[in-house]
């Protein structure tokens, strides 16, 4: 457990502006990661082991990517006792975002609406990041996985997107342990149009073949993983997956944040345009994860990720047909030791 509770940090950080508490949480983490500060926050890790797409997950629950899109807080987040993080989303070009405010709380439903637009300092800079952790000073043999989430820059016109996806899947692959594409996110115009029929078609097809060079190029194959959105039917459900597996894609992230507001109408701030997290998303998400284990079989990986705001949640995601969890708006209203509580209850479910 970590040494400060917190619950004393909470009411502080819940009574600043989302996103000024977000930035503070980060530059925080930055500061005193690696430092004997840490102990304030870090949590053993549970050994909890499992293989996917040739990965050894040190244990099942892992931190969604949003959190630390510029990928500065790598080794502070590892201290919480992930067994996997996953930092992003980076455009090759930096980008500030959409305009702000664009980050609500909506506390009675234990959620938030965010539309950020994957505002990050570019590709250049997150590499940066990643090489001067301390994580990737180990030379690869830190006790986690570091996924790298990847995007298209909002000036970039639809049509042009795989050249964006290309360029940015050419920088992180050599310090991936494995890459995300980012095809759902609701805040970038036209960006969930990737998921239909012929766009995943010819998008998945040009990554596959960019991945066999750097395979020759690097002497290794890094997994890709797709995320999809909760926002799909079951025909859309069963097309995405035939798709993921025509091409060679290792494995699936489900799901990015909802643009339904089913479950929170009437509350202040549910009108707000943009992505819908926390409790909210977490039966809409289990859906498409049940779909999309019908559709891709017992062996192929899945990663849930949407709603999971305690151990139960976890499970259930496990339950629903997920290998392993990620988590993130949990993270904000419970805290790291949501973290290692998820953990024990997946090693010990029955």
């Amino acid at each position: 457990m970590s040494l400060l509770p917190y619950a004393l940090a909470r009411p502080i950080l819940f009574g600043l502006d989302p996103e000024v508490a977000h930035e503070l949480t980060l530059h925080t983490l930055a500061r005193v990661q690696g430092t004997p500060l840490a102990w304030a926050y870090c949590n053993s890790r549970v050994d909890d082991p499992v293989t996917l797409a040739g990965l050894k997950f040190p244990n099942r629950v892992g931190l969604a990517a949003g959190l630390d899109k510029n990928a500065r807080c790598i080794d502070g987040l590892g201290a919480m006792g992930f067994g996997f993080v996953e930092v992003g989303t980076v455009t090759p070009l930096a980008q500030p975002g959409n305009p702000k405010p664009r980050m609500f709380r909506l506390p009675e439903a234990r959620a938030l609406i965010n539309r950020l637009g994957f505002n990050n300092d570019g590709l250049e800079a997150f590499v940066a990041n990643v090489q001067r952790s301390g994580f990737r000073a180990h030379g690869g043999n830190a006790p986690m996985l570091l996924g790298l989430n990847i995007g298209k820059n909002a000036a970039t016109p639809i049509e042009d997107a795989t050249s964006d996806y290309l360029k940015a899947l050419d920088g992180v692959y050599p310090h991936a342990d494995y890459v995300a594409v980012n095809i759902s996110s609701p805040n970038t115009k036209n960006l969930r149009a990737l998921q239909s029929d012929e766009a995943l078609d010819a998008l998945l097809g040009a990554i596959a073949g960019r991945r066999k060079a750097l395979v020759k190029q690097h002497g290794k194959r890094v997994p890709i993983f797709v995320k999809i959105a909760p926002d799909l039917d079951e025909a859309q459900v069963d097309v995405i997956a035939a798709t993921l597996k025509r091409h060679g894609m290792d494995g699936v992230i489900a799901t990015n944040t909802t643009l339904s507001r089913d479950a929170v109408k009437g509350l202040k701030h549910a009108e707000e345009a943009g992505g819908l997290s926390g409790a909210p998303v977490l039966e809409a998400s289990n859906r498409v994860i049940r779909q999309l284990r019908t559709a891709l079989g017992k062996d192929y990986p899945i990663i849930g990720v949407g709603g999971i705001m305690s151990a139960d949640d976890a499970v259930s995601k496990i339950k629903a047909g997920a290998d392993v969890v990620q988590i993130y708006t949990g993270l904000i209203y419970s805290g790291p030791d949501l973290v290692m509580q998820a953990a024990r209850a997946i090693k010990n479910r029955k």
